[in-house]
C-alpha cells in the first residue's frame, strides 16, 4: 500500500473520529438526541473509510467484496445521519436552570 493513500486514510479517519467526538459531546452536554444519530452515523462513515483496505489487504477478501462492505457500512452511517435529520425523535424539555 502506498504511503500517501495510508496518510490520506489516517487523516480522513481521524476528521471522522472528531466530529463523532464533537456530536457525542454536544449530546451530553445538551442532551440533544439528533446529536447522538450524528455522531453513530459519523462513526460508521468514519469506520467505513477505511474498512475496505483492511479487509482487503490484512484479511484477504476481494476487492469487491471489501468494497460491498465498505460501501454497505458508509450507507449505514448515512441512513443513521439522515434519520437524525428527518426521524421522529422526541424533542427533550431544557431546564431553566442550564444544560
Amino acid at each position: 500500500m502506498h504511503i500517501e493513500l495510508v496518510i490520506a486514510k489516517l487523516v480522513t479517519v481521524g476528521l471522522g473520529l472528531l466530529i463523532t467526538y464533537q456530536a457525542y459531546k454536544g449530546y451530553r452536554t445538551y442532551g440533544s438526541e439528533p446529536m447522538r444519530y450524528v455522531a453513530i452515523g459519523f462513526l460508521f462513515i468514519s469506520v467505513g473509510s477505511v474498512i475496505e483496505g483492511v479487509l482487503f489487504d490484512v484479511v484477504g477478501l476481494s476487492i469487491f467484496v471489501a468494497g460491498t462492505i465498505q460501501t454497505a457500512v458508509v450507507a449505514i452511517g448515512m441512513l443513521v445521519i439522515l434519520y437524525s435529520l428527518y426521524g421522529r425523535i422526541t424533542p427533550q424539555a431544557k431546564s431553566e436552570d442550564g444544560p
